[in-house]
């Protein structure tokens, strides 16, 4: 079986799940982090400083900076995402409507940060996605 093949075997049973809570960017401190670390969703720690993934109403009671709002899409598949391709082929149709997308990959599943404001369109636009392969 070809890779795009697969993919578009993968995108068919493509379930994308729109988490309710809105989300926001922390740049946080040593002491920030220790705080706030069991409502982190995911933490990057660069050269510029550590940048946490919180439920804005946190960081918003912590009095953190939030650089903006964001919601997480979560991808499920009926299978595996062992397909080279497969998330840049999703993050392609989300940059052609014009929605800039974050992905953190984690062990189980494919998560997609969206700005708040897209994320209705995204949620579209990844169903679009399994019903044009369908009716195909």
């Amino acid at each position: 079986m070809n890779a795009q093949v697969k993919i578009d075997q993968l995108l068919l049973r493509l379930t994308p799940i729109l988490d309710r809570e809105v989300l926001g960017l922390c740049v946080l401190d040593e002491p920030q982090l220790r705080e706030h670390l069991a409502h982190c969703r995911c933490i990057f720690r660069e050269r510029e400083g550590i940048t946490a993934l919180l439920p804005k109403h946190l960081a918003e009671q912590g009095q953190l900076p939030v650089s903006d709002d964001y919601r997480q899409i979560t991808l499920q598949f009926v299978d595996g995402v062992e397909a080279p391709g497969l998330t840049a082929t999703i993050l392609r149709e989300l940059a052609d409507a014009g929605i800039q997308a974050n992905v953190v990959s984690a062990r189980y599943h494919e998560h997609i940060l969206v700005r708040a404001r897209d994320a209705t369109r995204a949620m579209q636009i990844l169903y679009g996605i399994s019903n044009r392969l369908q009716y195909s």
